[in-house]
């Protein structure tokens, strides 16, 4: 076809048609179920390596959320010496939930949509996956917003009178005309990064690592110099007692939860390129280590910044903000803006783009999902209306992980426990094969997760809005992942202690129950069949091609 034959195919829906590619998996029915994207990765696009989920993870914990996580633990009545166990004992029980389900992309060698299919049901899946979609696209569109932020400062340290730009919007647009320039440079910024293949985007998490970190160091021993935090941190003591003492930790320790809840679910999006399942098993120590380090860190500067600044300043784009040092602003801003774009796409459009080629096999590959997360994510939601003038819808987005938990729970308990390693790669791509259930639905996975999420619903709606009164029933939500169903209520009692346990556990343990009394037989094999052979490894040479 002529270039002019191509450049008319584009004004049509087959012209955007992918090809299909001679290592589509073969065991789909047909290559509407599948494309190279989706097939278990071969063996030599298998390149992670130990070290480079070390770079992931010391890139993703370097964060604006993470340096701020210990600011809504303070505010809650909690002391510094409190908030730091709370961000470690979230983020080992977040680590080894990595690792289960890491494990599981780690030998698959396939992506979370497909592996939900044996634990949801081939339809009902897709339940799990376009939860996932909305979520990534959402934060993305925060996350963006955030870097924006990020960049005003950078721009506003080359040019000052960036400053003084005036502002033609008008006040209901929730944005600034320097806010919005900001916002639209960073994410045309992003976009370059969002073509690359999921295979070579490990070196920006590896520079990200080594930059981001250095420069909060240097933020710190900034902080220690200038003013000592350990006067203010040593004054901060609990302002609760008893039960609220209590209650406020677990919902302190939900916040470390909720920051990566969703990357718990979708770990095998990245696992499935490690060279062996060896390879991942690091991310229960690195992501404990990494996140309480960078809470603390973001604790002690906000401290010092009270006795700098007369104010406790938790943002640290708002520190930024009233430095002297130009250059010194610009390098700031420079490692947060980096940092926000690594998370933004490890966390959010990765994860949306993986999700939609399971939507849209023959139309959507890694590559085209990214954009489209990017599209909807940073221009169809408007994340800066969403910050100014939607707070409920915003707690509605940021309260829907009350879904994760059960999710990563299924994905699992189903692996681990139920089948025990032993399942059916291929099967996975068959909408009438092995992972049918009843009718495309696994009922045992649809009813735990009723049962693990429908209690949290009430304390969901009362967060939206505070107007309403459901009584003790917000405590189960504000604990979120945590939220459990006690069987032992008079033990809990006549220890004056109050029933929880984990939501994710719940979930867990009655998917377990179920499977146990009412086996899906047709499911189990008596070995783990990976398909090997199906995807022609002499057509996988090259990493990124067709990615």
């Amino acid at each position: 076809m002529t270039s002019t034959g191509n450049l008319k195919s584009l004004w049509t829906l087959e012209g955007w048609a992918l090809e299909p590619e001679p290592s589509t998996f073969k065991f789909a029915p047909t290559k509407k179920w599948s494309n190279k994207d989706m097939d278990p990765v071969p063996q030599s696009q298998r390149t992670w390596t130990t070290w480079n989920y070390v770079a992931y993870w010391i890139s993703d914990a370097t964060n604006t959320a993470s340096w701020e996580l210990a600011s809504s633990m303070i505010a809650v009545g909690l002391s510094w010496r409190q908030a730091l166990p709370a961000i470690a004992v979230g983020h080992l029980i977040i680590g080894t939930v990595m690792v289960l389900n890491g494990t599981i992309g780690a030998r698959l060698h396939v992506a979370f949509p497909v592996i939900t299919r044996s634990s949801f049901g081939f339809w009902f899946s897709y339940f799990a996956v376009i939860s996932r979609i909305i979520l990534s696209c959402f934060w993305f569109a925060i996350q963006t917003y955030v870097g924006s932020e990020c960049m005003y400062q950078m721009l506003k340290a080359i040019w000052p009178s960036t400053a003084r730009i005036p502002n033609h919007l008008p006040e209901s647009a929730g944005i600034t005309t320097v806010g919005m320039m900001s916002y639209f440079l960073f994410w045309l910024l992003q976009l370059p990064f969002l073509l690359v293949s999921p295979q070579r985007i490990r070196h920006l998490f590896v520079l990200k690592a080594a930059l981001v970190p250095a420069t909060w160091l240097a933020i710190l021993i900034w902080a220690l110099r200038r003013a000592p935090p350990s006067v203010s941190l040593n004054v901060q003591h609990s302002t609760l007692s008893g039960s609220a003492e209590s209650w406020a930790w677990l919902s302190a320790l939900n916040s470390a939860l909720g920051i990566y809840a969703t990357l718990a679910v979708n770990i095998p999006d990245f696992t499935r390129y490690a060279k062996n399942e060896r390879a991942q098993y690091v991310q229960i120590a690195i992501i404990p280590v990494a996140f309480t380090l960078a809470g603390f860190c973001g604790m002690a500067v906000a401290t010092a910044s009270e006795v700098l600044y007369g104010t406790v300043i938790w943002d640290p784009l708002q520190l930024i903000d009233r430095w002297d040092s130009r250059a010194a602003s610009f390098f700031a801003a420079f490692s947060f803006a980096l940092a926000t774009l690594g998370t933004n796409i490890s966390a959010n459009s990765l994860s949306a783009a993986n999700d939609m080629t399971v939507l849209l096999p023959r139309w959507i590959n890694i590559r085209r999902g990214q954009v489209i997360c990017s599209l909807i994510g940073g221009w169809a939601l408007c994340p800066w209306l969403i910050l100014s003038s939607a707070p409920g819808f915003l707690t509605f987005m940021s309260s829907y992980t009350v879904f994760l938990g059960p999710f990563a729970a299924l994905m699992a308990v189903d692996y681990w426990i139920v089948h025990r390693g032993k399942v059916d790669v291929p099967a996975m791509y068959e909408p009438h094969g092995r992972y049918r259930y009843w009718n495309g639905i696994n009922w045992r996975a649809a009813v735990a997760l009723l049962f693990s999420v429908t209690p949290s619903l009430p304390g969901l709606a009362a967060s939206i809005n505070t107007s309403l009164k459901v009584g003790n029933t917000t405590e189960l939500f504000d604990i979120g992942w945590l939220y459990g169903v006690s069987l032992v209520q008079s033990v809990l009692k006549k220890h004056s202690l109050r029933p929880h346990a984990f939501q994710f556990f719940l979930a867990g343990f009655l998917y377990w129950g179920l499977s146990l009394l009412f086996p899906a037989k047709e499911t189990y094999v008596d070995e783990v069949d990976l398909g090997e052979g199906s995807v022609d490894e002499s057509d996988s040479k090259e990493e990124d091609k067709g990615a």
